[in-house]
């Protein structure tokens, strides 16, 4: 007789078509499913969110990519689109335990509650600057629309995060390119080495002038710390660098994308808000669960079985967190989980992850949404979508809710 049928693993779309009908076979296949990323490289997922939760503090699932079975046995080519994002460098991002708290407290002293308030007026100053760019291009475009993402959702976040670290924008051009290509499925494989080098060596260099001319940056005070007997290599600082440029300007973006997409499709929602009844913050709070900025985060491994519902994550296997799938859990948010909703609570969601890897940058970007999102609205309340949201178009990035352009007309 034959044996039981072996399900089979789910594929994302290197593409990203239909990122919410993914998700939801994630969700259906979970709370652990097998997937395939682009490249053909076989991995798990956790799709659901009390298992996301465990699983995110759970000590047996560590970020050494050495753990990983498939990496020792020479399976994962160094071309592989992806390999910037499982094996960044040595950083917080991928070291666990003592070496993660002491970079990470590094960090933190950089973002605490306090300095991250202190940086609201210089965020809204930009705001303010890259509106009145927004009414300039509108009023030069011949039928009215502008691209509010390359005007606005990315130019914000990227001025904040080089702000931060010390980054020259007349280096912003050139890191646009290059982390275009660093998140994309599609980066040719004769690219893939060489972005990673190029970038490696623009975070080189803004250490090499940081450490000639310190300023009051994150990337000054990593350097201090090193020499202050913390032991932070200058790869450590390079990767570090990296790290928070990548992640602290593309979760920004997607969540003001994103914010506009669902208030254009629930004018009801936006009238709530217009009119004071439910605040800004549930906007930024629904967007992040409903639309989460980063549908999947690579990479953790099991360094032994670790029971997931009624399956088994195997030992040297890894593990990615589905957000996309998590944000919509019905065990979590109710029957109404597939419903944007601001007046959601409570709202309880880990789209900025869990535990000790919990992104450290969270709370500046919930104030640069927070900040740019009524500016926008109070600034051009006619605000509305060019095209239909069926013709808004996925980048193909796997890691990340992200569109290709965002056409508005200001009204």
């Amino acid at each position: 007789m034959p044996g039981p049928a072996v399900e089979e693993p789910i594929v994302l779309d290197p593409f990203v078509t239909d990122l919410d009908g993914e998700s939801a076979a994630l969700r259906a296949a979970g709370p652990l499913a097998r997937v395939v990323l682009p490249g053909g490289v076989p991995v798990w997922a956790v799709t659901h969110h009390a298992e996301a939760r465990a699983l995110l503090t759970d000590r047996r699932l560590v970020k050494d990519i050495e753990v990983w079975g498939a990496w020792r046995r020479g399976e994962i080519p160094a071309d592989w689109p992806l390999i910037g994002l499982a094996n960044p460098g040595r950083s917080m991002l991928t070291v666990d335990g003592e070496d993660h708290r002491r970079m990470r407290a590094l960090v933190a002293q950089a973002l605490t509650p306090r300095r991250v308030e202190l940086m609201r007026a210089r965020i809204a100053e930009l705001t303010a600057g890259l509106l009145d760019d927004v009414a300039a291009l509108a009023a030069q475009s011949a039928d009215g629309t502008v691209d509010l993402k390359a005007a606005f959702a990315y130019p914000l976040p990227m001025y904040v995060i080089s702000d931060l670290m010390g980054i020259d924008p007349a280096d912003h051009p050139r890191l646009k390119v290059l982390f275009d290509k660093f998140f994309s499925t599609q980066t040719p494989p004769e690219e893939v080495v060489a972005t990673l080098g190029e970038l490696a060596a623009m975070m080189g260099n803004v250490v090499a002038a940081r450490r000639a001319a310190p300023g009051d940056d994150l990337t000054s005070a990593l350097i201090a710390a090193s020499e202050d007997g913390d032991h932070l290599t200058d790869a450590e600082i390079v990767s570090t660098l990296q790290l928070m440029v990548a992640a602290g300007h593309e979760t920004t973006i997607s969540l003001i994308v994103n914010a506009v997409v669902n208030l254009a499709a629930h004018p009801d929602q936006l009238d709530l808000v217009r009119s004071g009844t439910v605040g800004w913050d549930a906007v930024v709070e629904e967007t992040l669960r409903f639309s989460t900025p980063t549908s999947h985060v690579l990479i953790r491994f099991a360094t032994e079985d670790v029971r997931v519902g009624d399956r088994t994550l195997p030992a040297g296997e890894a593990l990615i967190v589905s957000y996309g799938a998590i944000g919509r859990d019905e065990a979590q948010h109710g029957p109404t989980a597939g419903v944007f909703d601001i007046t959601r609570s409570p709202n309880r969601h880990i789209s900025f992850g869990h535990g000790p890897h919990v992104c450290p940058g969270a709370a500046l970007s919930r104030l640069e949404a927070g900040v740019a999102l009524p500016a926008l609205y109070e600034r051009f309340p006619g605000l509305a979508l060019a095209v239909p949201a069926s013709e808004l178009r996925n980048k193909p990035v796997v890691t990340q809710n992200d569109l290709f352009e965002l056409p508005v007309r200001l009204g």
